[in-house]
């Protein structure tokens, strides 16, 4: 196996640590339809802990696919690559950007809410994170799509 080889697997691999959960974070919560505070908490430790396996998996993603780019450096002259590239750093920023100002605010209300009842405000709070989550999934469709039409 060629050091080539090995990023190609490394790469894949991570491609599926990291944005298989990530497709699926939103789901947990959503498919899970938590009936009290209890649950909707433990949903969001789950979305937590896939998080971490997204971040793991997206680093992982980004350095081999830099990496790959540098030993072949046409690979910056090609639409597919730099495409991929703009995409997955559009998709990085709306970390602090978006998603974290918008999950902040579930967070508090986790943390100050005594109650079992699902407060009214967490739908218009999840609707907004999850929309914009959605719009990162499918920034990464997109990237998953122009890894396997990529010209050979």
């Amino acid at each position: 196996m060629t050091f080539y080889n090995l990023l190609v697997f490394i790469h894949i691999f991570a491609a599926i640590i990291g944005m298989g959960p990530g497709l699926v974070m939103t789901l947990v919560v959503t498919a899970a339809k938590p009936s009290n505070m209890t649950e909707l908490k433990h949903a969001f430790r789950i979305r937590n802990t896939l998080h971490i396996l997204t971040m793991i998996g997206g680093t992982l993603l980004l350095i081999t696919g830099i990496w790959m780019g540098l030993l072949n450096p046409y690979w910056f002259t090609q639409g597919w690559y730099i495409t991929s590239l703009v995409l997955f750093l559009i998709a990085l920023a709306f970390g602090p950007l978006l998603l974290k100002p918008r999950s902040q605010p579930i967070k508090q209300l986790f943390r100050d809410y005594t109650g079992e009842e699902i407060p009214k405000e967490y739908d218009s709070l999840s609707q907004k994170l999850f929309y914009a989550e959605h719009i990162e999934n499918m920034i990464f469709l997109i990237i998953i799509a122009l890894m396997i039409i990529k010209p050979l």
